[in-house]
């Protein structure tokens, strides 16, 4: 009994090896297609998979709908494709859908939707996720303005290191309604945002340190040091 349990057992290790390395194989390969611009030999490729349910597959394909490449441009479409792989838990469909909730291409203007699916793609990391939502509650495009909620993804985002997450949180601590303006911490995130190439944090930095204090301006330097050599872990 025990010896039918391990090659059960390993049976089950050889088939996902090898739907692992299939799933590798067609991947690389669509990669190699879509790099020499053969995009209808990449459609041929992935629609079958996307037919049996493959998420990868089936944002591959919204994609192709999307930027007419392969495939007459069809927006219809390619909101069905995103759409049955973001139900999936696709991240990168989750976010596709969404913009096409706030662009209105194949669907109707919907900015609960998209905030909707911005956010599940955002809760696994998804980085544009992360600053598109934020950057929607800074400015209040479609939603209510809200820097708390801003606040909230946009600091995922400048914790992953990234110069645009960063650039928009130093906005948000120095002042907006509903957060205590922090002047310190504004420097510190425009300070690292500037470090990584991006000028209008040079612009901001310098307006922010106008209304500090010397021993602030050297207390907030110190701080993004420390941030950035603990790799994000230690900014507060």
């Amino acid at each position: 009994m025990r010896r039918l349990r391990i090659q059960i057992l390993l049976s089950f290790m050889y088939l996902f090896l090898l739907s692992s390395h299939v799933k590798a194989d067609w991947l690389e390969e669509a990669k190699q297609l879509n790099f020499i611009g053969d995009h209808v030999k990449v459609e041929k490729l992935i629609r079958p998979l996307a037919e049996q349910e493959n998420a990868e597959a089936q944002w591959m394909l919204g994609l192709m709908y999307e930027d007419g490449r392969g495939v007459t441009r069809d927006y219809h479409q390619a909101v069905q494709w995103y759409q049955s792989a973001a139900v999936q838990g696709h991240a990168e469909a989750q976010l596709a859908l969404g913009l096409m909730y706030a662009k209105a291409y194949g669907v109707a203007l919907d900015y609960l939707e998209t905030v909707k699916w911005l956010r599940l793609a955002a809760e696994q990391g998804n980085q544009e996720a992360l600053f598109r939502l934020g950057d929607m509650h800074l400015r209040g495009k479609g939603v209510t303005q809200d820097y708390q909620e801003a606040m909230k993804w946009l600091h995922v985002l400048a914790t992953k290191g990234i110069p645009a997450g960063q650039f928009k949180l130093g906005l948000v601590y120095e002042g907006g309604p509903g957060v205590t303006q922090d002047k310190v911490r504004a420097h510190l995130w425009f300070y690292l945002a500037e470090r990584e190439g991006i000028r209008a944090a040079k612009k901001a930095r310098i307006r922010v340190a106008k209304d500090m204090k010397p021993q602030q301006i050297i207390e907030a330097e110190q701080m993004a040091k420390r941030c950035q050599k603990s790799e994000y872990q230690d900014c507060d």
